[in-house]
Parts: C-alpha cells; sequence; structure tokens
C-alpha cells in the first residue's frame, strides 16, 4: 500500500509503502480479499495474526492515520480529533446518520482534491450518514445547481435542434490555451507511488491530457489540427465514411488531435465571448499567463520555461512560444471589469433587474423568476437579445460564406450511457503506440457527423426544435418525451409562421425561453417527473419511485408561477433527493431508502476504484496526499537584495465583502476595508519583514506580483497568508516595484495544475459528463514571497 509518508516531505510526491497483511482465501486460482479488509489495513486497524507495521496505539505518531501521526501535520491535538471522530460516529449512531460535513470550494482548490472528497466520502459512508437528511457532506459554493435543468440544457445547449454538443473541461482548455503547460518543473510521475508501473515515466502533465483527449476520456476541443467541415468535405470526395477516413488519417499520422499541439496556428481561440463572468479579473487562475500568451498584452509572468529534459514527449513543443492567440475578445457584462478593459469589444448588459431570467440554487428548495423593474437603459439589451442579434447577423453572413456543411465532432465516452463498458477494468490500452486498434466509441472518442445549415441557426435559436417530439429529453440516462408540453408550449408561446421552424413553439423572447425550461424539466412538472419515475422504475427495478412524484403529478409550474412568488420544486428523477410530503432536499436519499443503483460499476458506493492511472499513483483506496511540495519543485524565489522577505502558503479563499468581483470595487465596501487591494498576514510574519497593520507590501512568486495593504491580525496562523479572491486590479493598484507593472489580482500568483487521475475515463463512473468529474482549477498548494515596499506608490 502507498501512504503519502509521514510529514509531507518525501523523495518525490509518491510516498512511501506500507507492509500490513490482509486475510485472504484462494478462489479459482487467485488470492481474493475484501475492500473492508483493504481498508482496516489502510487505515492501521490491526488484528490478531496479520504481518506488517500496525499503530501500537492512538498515541503511535511513527504509523500513518492514528491521531498522533495526524497532529505531526494538522497541529490538531491527537485527543481532540479522536474525539471528534467518536462523537461524529457515536452522533451518526443515535440518530440513523445525521452527522454532517458542510464545507465551501476550499478543499476542491487544492491539487489533490480527489483524495480530501474521498475521505470526506469514506467517513460518511462508514458511518452510514449517505442519504440523510441532516447527514452526509453539504458542498455549497453558491448559484450551482440548476434544478430545472433538463429544460435548460436541451435549450441551452440545442439539443432539440441536433445532437450532441460540443462540450470542453474549462480547466484543460485554458492549461493548453494559455500555455500554462509550458512552465511546469515537474511531471507526473513525481507523484506515481513506489508500487505503480511506471506508466507515467518520461511524461508531462500535457502528455497525460492528450493521452486522455484521444482515448475519448475527456474532450478536447477544437478536436483535430484541421478543420472539421474541410475532414468531411475530403472523406466524401474520397468515397469513404467520415469515421473511417478520420480513422486512417490518425494512423497515418496525417492528420493529429488539437490537444497534441496547441500552439500550432490552427487550434488556436480565436474569437472568445465572455459572458457572465469576469476570466480576466477573477476567475482566470494563472491569470499573466492568460494576458501574456492568450491576449499578448503586458503580464509580470517571471517562471522560465520548462527545460528541454522535462518538456513534453508527445506534445508537440515550439520554441517561440504564442502570444496573443485571440482575434477577438468580446465581453458582456453591466459593469466593467478587468475583462471588460482588455476586450476588444464590450457588449453593455441589462442587470438582473432589467431582464426576465429564472433562478435556482442548492442553497434553498424555490425556482423564482427575474423580471425587470424597468427595461435596459440606452444601449444595454438583455443577455438573450444580444444573442439574438448576433445570430441574426452571423446567419446573415453565412448564408454567403458557409451555407450548409457536414460537421464531425469528437465527442468523448459519455456517462450513464453504455460507453461506460468501452474499456473494462479501466486497463489503458493506447492505439498510438499500437496496444490496439483506434476504434471510435471504444479505444477513441466517438466520431459524431452532423449537418449544420449556418444560415438558419437565427431561426432555430427562435424556437423548440422537432428533436424533442422524436427523441425526447435524455438526463442522467433517463428519457421521457414531452409530447403534451410540446403542444401545450405552442399555445402559451405561440408558433413560428414561417422558414424552417414554422409551426414549432416559438423562443422569440426571454420569457418565452423560461417557459420552455420549466415545461421540460420534472423538477417543475409533475407529469415529466412521474414519467422519469416510471422508466427509472422500468430500468432499475427499484419500487415505490413514481410515489415520489405522484402527489404533484398533475402539477405544473409555469413562469407566471414564479413571478408571484418562488415555487418549491418537486421531487425529480433528475436528481438523488427528495422533497415529497414537505421534505427538504438532501442528495442520496433516493438511492438510499428506494435502492436505487449508485452511478457506479456495481451500484454500490465504492471505497475502492479500479483504473490503471489510479492504480499508478497509489489512489484505488482513500489516501492522504499531503499538499504539493512547492518550495522544493521550484527551488528558493526570494530576490535576495537585501530585503526582508518572508515566503509563506498562499491562499485565496472566496472574498466576504462581495460576490466574486460583484461589489469588490463598491465605495461603501471599499471604505469599510482598506480602499483597495489586502493581504491578510499573521503578526509574526508582518514583524518578520517589518510591515504594520495597512502598509503597502508586495507578493510575487514565478507566476506574478501583486501589490496590496497589509491586514496584519493574530487571527491568521504563520506561514500563511489570505488574498481575498476577485480583488480586481481596477481600484487602488499600484505599480509593483518588482515588476515594474501594474500589480496584479489574486490570479497573478497562481497557475493551472492538471492532476492525472481527473482526466482518467473510459470505464464505469470514470466517464465525462458535463459538469461532473473533471479537472478542477487548483491553486492551493501555491506559495509566495512577501516584502515589505515603499509606502510613496506610483498609479
Amino acid at each position: 500500500m502507498s501512504s503519502g509518508g509521514q510529514d509531507g516531505v518525501v523523495a518525490t510526491e509518491g510516498g512511501s509503502v506500507m507492509m500490513r497483511g490482509v486475510p485472504v482465501r484462494r478462489v479459482g486460482g487467485r488470492l481474493v480479499t475484501t475492500v473492508f479488509d483493504l481498508m482496516l489495513a489502510q487505515y492501521g486497524v490491526r488484528r490478531p495474526g496479520l504481518p506488517g507495521s500496525w499503530p501500537t496505539s492512538y498515541e503511535d505518531a511513527s504509523e500513518p492515520y492514528t491521531p498522533a501521526w495526524q497532529e505531526t501535520i494538522t497541529s490538531v491535538p491527537a485527543e481532540q480529533a479522536a474525539r471528534i471522530a467518536r462523537e461524529f460516529a457515536r452522533n451518526a449512531e443515535r440518530t440513523g446518520g445525521r452527522s454532517m460535513i458542510a464545507l465551501g470550494a476550499g478543499t476542491n482548490h487544492w491539487f489533490h482534491s480527489d483524495t480530501i472528497y474521498r475521505a470526506f466520502l469514506a467517513l460518511t459512508t462508514m458511518t452510514g450518514c449517505q442519504g440523510v437528511n441532516g447527514g452526509g457532506w453539504a458542498h455549497y459554493v453558491g448559484q450551482e445547481k440548476v434544478r430545472p435543468v433538463t429544460g435548460q440544457q436541451h435549450l441551452s445547449f440545442a439539443f432539440d435542434w441536433q445532437r450532441p454538443t460540443r462540450h470542453m473541461a474549462g480547466t484543460s482548455y485554458w492549461y493548453l490555451n494559455s500555455d500554462q503547460w509550458r512552465y511546469e518543473a515537474f511531471g507526473p510521475e513525481e507523484l506515481a507511488s513506489p508500487l505503480g508501473d511506471g506508466r507515467f515515466q518520461g511524461k508531462g502533465f500535457a502528455d497525460c491530457l492528450a493521452q486522455a483527449v484521444r482515448l475519448g476520456w475527456t474532450p478536447g476541443h477544437p478536436g483535430f489540427n484541421r478543420n472539421p467541415l474541410d475532414l468531411t468535405d475530403e472523406a466524401r470526395a474520397q468515397g469513404k465514411p467520415v469515421a473511417e477516413h478520420i480513422v486512417d488519417e490518425l494512423k497515418s499520422g496525417r492528420l493529429r488531435f488539437a490537444a497534441e499541439d496547441p500552439d500550432d496556428p490552427a487550434n488556436f481561440p480565436r474569437v472568445l465571448t465572455v459572458w457572465r463572468a469576469n476570466l480576466l479579473g477573477s476567475s482566470g487562475k494563472g491569470n499573466e499567463y492568460f494576458l501574456r500568451h492568450l491576449l499578448g498584452t503586458d503580464a509580470a509572468v517571471r517562471s522560465e520555461e520548462t527545460p528541454p529534459e522535462a518538456r513534453p514527449k508527445e506534445v508537440a513543443w515550439r520554441e517561440e512560444a504564442p502570444e496573443g492567440k485571440l482575434d477577438l475578445l468580446v465581453c458582456m457584462d453591466f459593469r466593467m471589469t478587468s475583462t471588460g478593459l482588455l476586450a476588444d469589444v464590450v457588449l453593455p448588459a441589462a442587470t438582473w433587474y432589467e431582464k426576465d431570467d429564472l433562478s435556482s440554487t442548492d442553497m434553498h428548495p424555490f425556482v423564482h423568476a427575474f423580471t425587470p423593474a424597468i427595461g435596459p437603459p440606452w444601449q444595454a439589451r438583455t443577455d438573450y437579445d444580444t444573442f439574438l442579434t448576433i445570430a441574426d447577423r452571423f446567419s446573415e453572413l453565412a448564408a454567403e460564406h458557409l451555407g450548409t456543411r457536414t460537421d464531425v465532432l469528437a465527442v468523448p465516452l459519455t456517462h450513464d450511457t453504455p460507453d461506460e463498458l468501452a474499456q473494462p477494468g479501466g486497463v489503458v490500452r493506447d492505439w498510438k503506440t499500437g496496444a490496439c486498434e483506434p476504434v471510435p466509441g471504444r479505444t477513441m472518442p466517438k466520431l459524431a457527423v452532423i449537418e449544420r445549415d449556418y444560415a438558419a441557426i437565427a431561426q432555430k435559436m427562435r424556437a423548440v426544435g422537432p428533436l424533442l417530439d422524436t427523441l425526447g429529453t435524455t438526463t442522467k440516462g433517463i428519457t421521457v418525451h414531452p409530447d403534451r408540453e410540446i403542444e401545450d408550449l405552442r399555445h402559451r408561446c405561440g408558433t413560428i409562421r414561417d422558414g424552417i421552424a414554422a409551426g414549432r413553439p416559438s423562443l422569440a423572447t426571454a420569457s418565452d425561453m423560461c417557459e420552455a425550461i420549466l415545461a421540460l424539466s420534472g423538477t417543475t412538472n409533475g407529469r415529466l417527473a412521474t414519467e422519469g419515475f416510471r422508466e427509472m422504475e422500468r430500468q432499475t427495478g427499484s419500487e415505490g419511485l413514481v410515489e415520489l412524484a405522484s402527489e404533484r403529478e398533475a402539477e405544473r409550474i409555469t413562469f407566471a408561477d414564479t413571478r408571484t412568488q418562488p415555487r418549491a420544486v418537486m421531487t425529480s428523477y433528475e436528481w438523488s433527493g427528495s422533497e415529497t410530503g414537505g421534505r427538504r432536499y438532501a442528495p442520496f436519499v433516493i438511492n438510499t431508502e428506494h435502492k436505487k443503483p449508485w452511478h457506479t460499476l456495481t451500484g454500490r458506493q465504492h471505497f475502492f476504484v479500479q483504473h490503471d492511472w489510479m492504480a499508478e499513483l497509489g489512489e484505488q483506496l482513500p489516501v492522504y496526499r499531503p499538499p504539493l511540495n512547492t518550495p522544493r519543485h521550484y527551488g528558493d524565489e526570494q530576490l535576495h537584495d537585501g530585503r526582508a522577505e518572508v515566503t509563506v502558503r498562499y491562499l485565496t479563499p472566496h472574498s466576504k465583502w462581495s460576490v466574486h468581483s460583484n461589489y469588490q470595487d463598491n465605495k461603501y465596501m471599499l471604505d469599510l476595508s482598506r480602499g483597495g487591494p489586502t493581504i491578510w498576514m499573521s503578526t509574526a510574519d508582518a514583524e518578520k519583514i517589518g510591515a504594520k497593520d495597512n502598509e503597502w507590501i508586495e507578493a510575487y512568486n514565478r507566476n506574478g506580483v501583486v501589490a496590496a495593504r497589509a491586514v496584519v491580525t493574530h487571527r491568521m496562523p504563520e506561514g500563511t497568508v489570505y488574498m481575498y479572491h476577485a480583488q480586481d486590479r481596477n481600484v487602488n493598484v499600484p505599480k509593483t516595484e518588482v515588476s515594474g507593472k501594474r500589480g496584479g489580482i489574486h490570479n497573478s500568483l497562481t497557475r493551472l495544475l492538471l492532476k492525472p487521475t481527473h482526466l482518467a475515463g473510459g470505464y464505469a463512473q470514470f466517464t465525462y459528463a458535463f459538469n461532473y468529474y473533471g479537472p478542477t482549477g487548483n491553486q492551493r498548494d501555491e506559495v509566495t514571497v512577501i516584502r515589505r515596499r515603499s509606502q510613496n506608490v506610483e498609479y
């Protein structure tokens, strides 16, 4: 078994080896044990007669997973850890599982976020807390849960007209296109267990991403290094099926996946529209790399590129890194952010109080409406009207320049479909190395051929498409047919008079779209919820599911209803919780109480996971992985110019005084704090650099530089600083002494890192789905150098 080591500082990040025995039996010539026995050994639960190195007691700090051992890492006293563990378990025992872990997104921002989460899941599962009101875990991250998810996804992604679509995992997209992959200091073999097979030897993290894309585990758009419209034309000219042509081109090496050469100009993102986001002033991790490589503007990156001997072996390395990949950056917003300041075009948008829209959240069980108090002022338009206007002009131009063309999509193997059986056992067989043949939908992505009438896009946007009549809606493997709802929408919203959408329900206005979303979703339409549960019973053999929705089967929440007051949503097949009879939502209630199988290999909850990449990292069972040893990988980053400096752990929690970057530049909010960017630090660290409260300091590392005022407090632990996230650089941000450029944002000191296990796919629960499993935007493992600067700042 692999452990993380006792103090987190080991020869590699892969940990050390524990030798502990487990009871086995021989069945059919093979040694067999249970996951339960493996778990006991992993956590050091000693049983008579088993060989190996075991803890002598809870006070034994020399063996992993004892209370005393964790104290050496967390500083939480061993007796307190043991007491809390007993209380958590005893409370769960006495209340039937009502012990809960409530958290925000913080743990998801560490490099080893998956092992942290598996620790939560192991604890709550072993104590019987899953699927219990008041038990389990509650991950609250704000406006995240789209309750009417079926309607929203099918209409937002145009599944009513054409399927599938191009979905992309944001972290891996930006990792490649902002060229952060060119600055790695170590590779994935550093993470491997001593018991691994060496499958990451010599690879870079970008190599892992490229392999995951070509095996169909994760999306990798734009797909190929040739225009997909041209690929289908080539196939037609040769009289070959499109899939056969692409496979032949890949095998010959004449065609490559775009992820294998992200700096080829043919693979650049050229036009970027940022809507409802502040990519360059809030969410873009590795902000300075975005500025340098995506925009080609001033940036404060101080890092050296990866040396030749450590560069990726499969992803093409171009000696001159491109700067300025984008041709056009469009920002749609109602306030001026860093993204707007850097954009080529800013489209003024309506606020929440100037448009029709829907809102739902995991914080409460309601769906409610935004309705305009006034119309959008001056040149501002609602989001919906803006996109319709763009579609109108695009369609007009497309009639001349594109017309009707055949497209081909490389679509990853998909969750809740038979694709989960494509690569049995999680065994990695790479067709590019000759381990197997490239077979679309089995050993590589599916190849979906779609005919697109580009001149008709605007017409299609304004109508509910015909695929809902023929294919229905499918959410998490459950298909229902909203035929009655389509007919009802014709009456509520009217119909399109002519063109390709003639006779179809109209989506001409935002309120029409809201009406359709509610009509097509089980959480807001009792008939569809009931039909979905009936289909789920048929698929799973579980009983009593239909009754969860039957009490509200005749109910339908309309957009007018939500305008009157927030409406409580219904229990639906789309989600795993039950709100029947006035209950509050708790995840997995339907699984535990009604025996609906989990969406896993066995239909049960898993402690042990089976995949070659998980085994390579020693993570088949829940394990402890310490934060990355960043100082060892990147060395001493201090300038050593005679100024007092301190190196600290750099954390960027969600701001307490804004909603992301909204309101952080509000005058009242600024007056309540320091009038601009701040970094919170301990009194001990402040004394080391001679800084006093409210004085200007600078924080820098290889990724960038920040200028901020120091908030000195005894509440911060020595060795750690906070820079609350989304403090945009648009108010009171001076130039820095370190770079001579204007100070950055919180993400100027971060850089994206990809963990290979977040890319694993092709098997059972390790298959891709939109907003499901994938690489996280982690930044918590970062360190930075803090110094006091001149108090005469220059803007």
